[in-house]
């Protein structure tokens, strides 16, 4: 059988490439919310750049550049309500960012010196730490979105993963469960064309990855990631249908991971300068500001002053973070067990507090 003749759902756009707008496809959305949305994504980039760098100067451990990706992690984030869940994954930093977390919440994390996301009050949690192994965020979505229906809650969840998520069981099983109960759910695939060094035609014989949402009984749509607001708007639609009863939906943001997969790989080793080239013209953050230019009057010193704004935050961020003393011998326990088993106890109590590293 030719799977890849199989009928798939079109790229949904809003912005087009050279920044105009296709005629009753843009949102309702205020320019100021526009304005938020690319400042959103230029913050993000300016930080992200300069966690490579850090990463460079040794300053930072293994980090996960998120360039290419910015209108994705933005515009799905922002279309989520306060009181909705998140489940990140940990290239999303710009998520995080558009949820309310300080660049210093962020930035803990990768110092070693803290965890993004406070955990002391359950009952306000909403926005999840990152998962580091592939595709097990997706069950604990479908679980919270599933007991918040329980409730009666008017909330959804959507949990970010990668294409290469997709091969794994936990995606399946997620898929599978939100199907069948028809939880309130967005499962929000940023197919980056990579999983580390494995191409998306080699992750899966389907011809789309929105398609597989078919097998599971549920929607599958296909959006521009890197159309800010085309992503908003699938997203906001997926939420709105899900807190209505209507049950899950798989977007999948067709997009592009510029760098690394993390700061300890080479993509130059696995593809080529011309496909880089090639997605580098689809620029998402550029593509934001050509639309506010021609919708909105952007201009040249309102471009001067964000810039300056954005470089002055990461600044100060990283100043103040890396003065910060970090985190004490019992986080390492923390956060794991309602109740300390004996284990973990007679294992604390082994733990040197002050250690010293010969060097």
């Amino acid at each position: 059988m030719d799977t890849m003749a199989i009928q798939a759902p079109d790229v949904t756009r809003v912005v087009a490439p050279d920044g105009t707008v296709n005629e009753g496809t843009d949102p309702e959305l205020s320019e100021s919310a526009v304005i938020d949305l690319y400042r959103l994504q230029v913050l993000a980039r300016t930080f992200d750049e300069k966690a490579v760098a850090l990463h460079r100067q040794g300053r930072i451990g293994t980090y996960a550049p998120l360039q290419g990706q910015e209108a994705a992690q933005v515009g799905a984030a922002y279309a989520l309500a306060d009181d909705d869940y998140c489940f990140p994954t940990y290239r999303d930093h710009a998520i995080y960012l558009t949820r309310g977390l300080a660049l210093e919440d962020v930035l803990v994390h990768l110092l070693g010196k803290g965890n993004y996301v406070d955990r002391e009050d359950p009952a306000t949690l909403r926005t999840f730490p990152p998962t580091i192994p592939i595709a097990t965020q997706l069950p604990h979505a479908v679980g919270v979105s599933m007991a918040a229906d329980y409730r009666g809650d008017d909330c959804a969840a959507l949990v970010s993963f990668g294409d290469g998520a997709t091969s794994e069981g936990d995606f399946h099983e997620g898929m599978n469960f939100a199907g069948v109960f028809e939880t309130p759910t967005v499962f929000f695939c940023q197919n980056n064309q990579w999983a580390i060094s494995m191409p998306r035609e080699r992750q899966t014989a389907s011809a789309t990855i929105a398609q597989k949402a078919q097998a599971y009984g549920f929607e599958g749509v296909r959006v521009d990631g890197n159309d800010v607001l085309a992503v908003y708007t699938a997203v906001e639609d997926a939420l709105d249908a899900a807190k209505s009863g209507e049950g899950p939906r798989l977007i999948e943001a067709v997009t592009y991971r510029r760098g690394a997969h993390t700061t300890t790989d080479d993509p130059s080793k696995y593809r080529d300068d011309e496909e880089v080239e090639k997605w580098r013209q689809k620029d998402p953050v550029e593509r934001t500001r050509e639309f506010l230019e021609d919708a909105h009057g952007w201009s040249a010193t309102d471009e001067e002053k964000l810039r300056e704004w954005a470089d002055q935050r990461v600044a100060e961020a990283v100043a103040e973070v890396e003065t910060r003393t970090g985190l004490d011998v019992d986080a390492i326990f923390e956060h794991v067990y309602a109740e300390t088993p004996e284990r973990l106890r007679r294992q604390r109590e082994r733990v040197v507090d002050n250690p010293e590293v010969e060097r």
